[in-house]
């Protein structure tokens, strides 16, 4: 089975490079962030042309993620218990969707930015985090053999070989002592970065900003990972960051990921028919 995350940066801009890359990839199921788009505007029909079902949730032209998944999507949950709200009045933005995906408890998230080291986003942030730390904590001690999958753009580089340079962090989001606390209780919580084992550093990395030129200067961030339970770690064969679609016209600032388990964590079968509209939630 393989499954994939990739922060899309506007599904209904970058569609057909999406439905390409799915084609060609392969892919059991996608963890799709930042669609920046409402449930009503997703286009559900290039997907379930192509044997997928379809989980979104987007409540505005920002945020917004989904899980496409040709082996089956069941128990479709939108948000997580605690997850804070933002702005005001303070929304709960659409930034976290989960599902069972052929055996797998897959989650697509999309962590908040931070924005800057003392801006409110920030505290938002870190808010999120301790939310989701707190959750997914729950889930394991509920079934410690559980197979679940923590997809998507975490917005922290958790080490320094994970940006091209320190120095050019300073005060900055992303890669503060807060920010990296938060992205490691996840890991003392009891889930597993599987692609890194696969894709050693340094250089190694999944976003480049647009700015700068920063992509030709492979000046990029390792933010976007697959962080897996106990039992589905053990199950990881092999995982690859896919540079190259970040390449040409019209590429998202983030590239898919790609992790590949043992054949036996696809437990429900592929499905025949492919559900198409946003998630009942």
């Amino acid at each position: 089975m393989k499954l994939a995350t990739w922060n899309v940066n506007s599904i209904r801009a970058r569609a057909d490079r999406v439905v390409a890359w799915v084609e060609r990839s392969d892919v059991d199921v996608i963890a799709i962030q930042e669609t920046k788009a409402t449930d009503e505007k997703f286009p559900y029909d290039r997907f379930v042309d192509l044997g997928y079902q379809v989980a979104h949730h987007g409540i505005s032209q920002w945020n917004g993620v989904a899980i496409l998944s040709r082996v089956g999507i069941e128990d479709v949950q939108v948000g997580f218990e605690g997850m804070p709200s933002f702005g005001d009045p303070a929304v709960a933005e659409a930034r976290a969707i989960g599902a069972t995906c052929g055996g797998i408890r897959v989650w697509s998230l999309y962590v908040p930015n931070g924005r800057a080291l003392h801006d409110p986003h920030f505290d938002y942030k870190i808010a999120w985090y301790e939310a989701l730390r707190a959750d997914a904590t729950a889930w394991l001690a509920a079934d410690p053999a559980a197979r679940i999958a923590l997809c998507g753009d975490f917005n922290v580089a958790p080490t320094d070989e994970d940006v091209w340079d320190m120095a050019a962090f300073v005060d900055s989001t992303h890669v503060s002592p807060a920010e990296r606390s938060a992205f490691r209780s996840l890991i003392d919580a009891g889930f597993t970065d599987v692609v890194r084992p696969h894709t050693p550093g340094p250089g190694t990395y999944t976003y480049w900003d647009y700015q700068q030129l920063r992509f030709a200067k492979r000046q990029g961030m390792r933010i976007d990972f697959a962080l897996c339970s106990p039992a589905l770690a053990a199950r990881v064969t092999s995982a690859v960051i896919d540079r190259e679609e970040r390449k040409g016209k019209g590429a998202s600032d983030h590239t898919p990921v790609i992790v590949e388990f043992a054949d036996d964590t696809v437990t429900s079968g592929a499905v025949s028919a492919a559900a198409e509209g946003p998630a009942d939630v």
